[in-house]
């Protein structure tokens, strides 16, 4: 399926596991332009083929492993890629975005996407050279069982056994979690993990240990002499941004946790406080000036966030912010030694930090109010270790702390304090400090994440001050940024990117007159975004500090502006929207718990809390969604989805 735009293989391959054969997946330019790749692609091809009975784990369950067009294009930070399929965890329809190498492989290949269907009769995994399909025993070749550093180093040494020679190559790998079916496993593409929803349980049920991508194809541009002179002067302006060009360089996203103590957004004990007494123990100054080997970054990332640290005599990928403050204020842990050896640990064992950090508390806390006797403490981390292991393995009460807090609560009770949204348990930032983030976990169409939620932190404390606690034109900037970030992943960029959209001046500044105007300006303008929702031709225009459109133009060779770019993000989210709804969500399912709710994080203070009834109903009004939270007919005609 030959293409007329650069960025693209231009073949999408449908794969399926159970008869092992491989057939072409129709899909056109005219797909292209609407749906562009990465998530709002892989959001298509599954509303295309889901009717809402779809179970988790069924063969009807398919996953979509999809690149973006600037991948491979020199772009900055392009090497993301994404996984989609039906979540066990939250049983709607996800999406796990990875910033490994196996996206930029698998173009090589000469392939822009994957579609795994059906079942692997038995444990199997897959080798792609070329665009050449080979089933292997993952038995037989001693991969299954296997953690994730020695599966993939197994796997390297069978390649190069076969092919007689070392070759570059980009591979997924799960580890026990996804074998035993943990709900919140991990695929992991080298360090790097697509680790939230429970991407790798569907891969282990589908008896899927790992995929390997290996190619020579060539990822033609549209434009290559302004392509390369464009995305020259994008890494330019990357590096002099505060935050990608400093903030993120020197203390990666740990850099945030003094910043989130101070503004009382740290999740501590189980989100029941905002602060944690010890947090200089557990944060990113600590990390980077007695911990952190080297910086490392994904493909074409000019940023290089992660962390190197030693853990038993290994160079390994550090913690990120939320493995810090989940594993560390969370459940009251100030040992930055052992937050470095779990991280690890949860890798190798392909279970998603956040997630297990947070059923954890939960079963603390559960224990403490006398709601289940399970021995778990605040504070009491000595066989953490090992609890993971049986957490990995669905042995003794790991494997009912494999299930994560929503189906806990359910069981015994404390749904006040189960930290989640749709079955997803939140990000680390505590929301009744930064209302405008409460409302993102409660809308975020895969569950309480941080990301698909808007991110409005970075206005509320984390970035710019506006006023944390207002719910004035939050649900305006909500869908603004989700938007931005749905098309910043379908494009295979990483979402860092996007810090590049705020003027360095109003991060350095703070106290600056126009910072301050800008500041008290926000919560008035949710008009204005409305309005550029309901008529992008009036942003026909290239911004200068958002590159992302004319790369659009030199890499791909597609027509974009500002408006369209929206316009697109919008169409990927509100496709994901109104295929969740066929599983049953309703405006009822973009809920917090009542912790967060109901009960102010200072008592002195009413306003801490999160007022999210009365910012969904403007979100919802904002998006042209009905008042249960559905996608009006209007709307999808508007979009080009009917």
């Amino acid at each position: 399926m030959a293409t007329r735009f650069g960025g693209y293989m231009g073949r999408v391959v449908l794969v399926d596991l159970t008869s092992q054969t491989v057939a072409e997946y129709p899909w056109t330019d005219e797909d292209r332009e609407k749906y562009i790749g990465g998530k709002i692609m892989a959001a298509k091809v599954l509303s295309d083929h889901l009717t809402g009975q779809e179970q988790p784990f069924s063969e009807e369950n398919w996953i979509v492993v999809s690149t973006g067009p600037l991948t491979g294009t020199g772009a900055p930070s392009s090497g993301r890629f994404d996984l989609s399929c039906i979540s066990p965890q939250t049983g709607i329809l996800t999406s796990s975005n990875c910033g490994g190498s196996f996206g930029y492989h698998l173009k090589k290949a000469g392939i822009d996407a994957l579609i795994l269907k059906g079942r692997c009769e038995k444990h199997t995994w897959l080798e792609i050279d070329n665009g050449r399909f080979t089933f292997h025993d993952a038995d037989e070749d001693g991969l299954w069982g296997l953690k994730v550093t020695e599966g993939q180093e197994k796997l390297e040494s069978l390649l190069v056994k076969q092919w007689g020679a070392r070759r570059a190559f980009g591979q997924l790998m799960i580890g026990p979690g996804g074998e035993n079916l943990v709900l919140y496993s991990a695929v992991l593409s080298g360090e790097r993990a697509a680790g939230r929803t429970g991407v790798g349980a569907v891969f282990g049920w589908k008896n899927l240990k790992a995929i390997a991508a290996t190619g020579t194809h060539e990822i033609r541009v549209a434009h290559p002499e302004k392509n390369e002179k464009w995305n020259q002067k994008w890494f330019q302006y990357l590096r002099k941004h505060p935050l990608t060009g400093n903030q993120l360089p020197r203390m990666g996203t740990a850099g945030l946790v003094s910043a989130m103590q101070m503004r009382g957004m740290l999740a501590t004990k189980n989100y029941s406080a905002g602060r944690y007494d010890q947090f200089e123990l557990v944060n990113g100054e600590t990390l980077a000036e007695e911990q952190n080997i080297v910086n490392k970054g994904c493909l074409t990332c000019p940023i290089k966030c992660a962390r190197t640290v030693d853990v038993k005599g290994r160079e390994v990928k550090g913690p990120e912010l939320e493995t810090l403050v989940l594993l560390g204020g969370g459940i009251c842990n100030d040992n930055l030694g052992d937050i470095l050896r779990w991280n690890n640990e949860l890798d190798e064992l392909g279970l998603d930090t956040i997630s297990c950090a947070s059923t954890i508390a939960y079963a603390m806390e559960a224990n403490e109010k006398d709601l289940w006797d399970n021995g778990l403490k605040f504070g009491e981390t000595a066989g953490l270790s090992q609890l993971f292991e049986d957490i990995a393995h669905r042995r003794g009460i790991g494997n009912e702390l494999a299930e994560g807090s929503r189906r806990l609560s359910k069981k015994y009770g404390g749904a006040e304090f189960a930290i989640q949204s749709k079955g997803l348990e939140l990000a680390a930032y505590e929301p009744r400090r930064a209302v405008g983030q409460g409302l993102g976990y409660a809308v975020s169409n895969r569950g309480g994440c941080h990301l698909n939620g808007g991110y409005l932190v970075i206005l509320e404390g984390l970035g710019l001050f506006t006023n944390p606690q207002t719910p004035h034109a939050k649900a305006d900037f909500t869908m603004l940024f989700q938007d931005l970030m749905e098309m910043i992943s379908a494009t295979g960029q990483c979402l860092f990117t996007s810090y590049g959209f705020f003027p360095g001046f109003l991060i350095t500044r703070p106290n600056g007159v126009v910072t301050k105007i800008v500041n008290g300006a926000i919560p008035f303008i949710g008009w204005a975004l409305r309005f550029m929702n309901k008529c992008p031709r009036a942003l026909a225009l290239h911004l200068p500090v958002f590159q992302q459109t004319k790369a659009m133009i030199y890499a791909v060779g597609m027509k974009m502006n500002f408006g369209k770019y929206i316009r697109c993000g919008e169409r990927g989210y509100t496709l994901d929207r109104w295929v969740s709804t066929r599983f049953g969500i309703r405006a009822k399912d973009d809920s917090l718990p009542k912790r967060l709710t109901d009960v102010a994080q200072d008592p002195k203070d009413p306003r801490t809390k999160v007022p999210l009834e009365k910012m969904k109903k403007t979100y919802y009004r904002a998006r042209g969604w009905d008042q249960d939270g559905v996608p009006t007919e209007r709307t999808l005609k508007k979009l080009g989805i009917l």
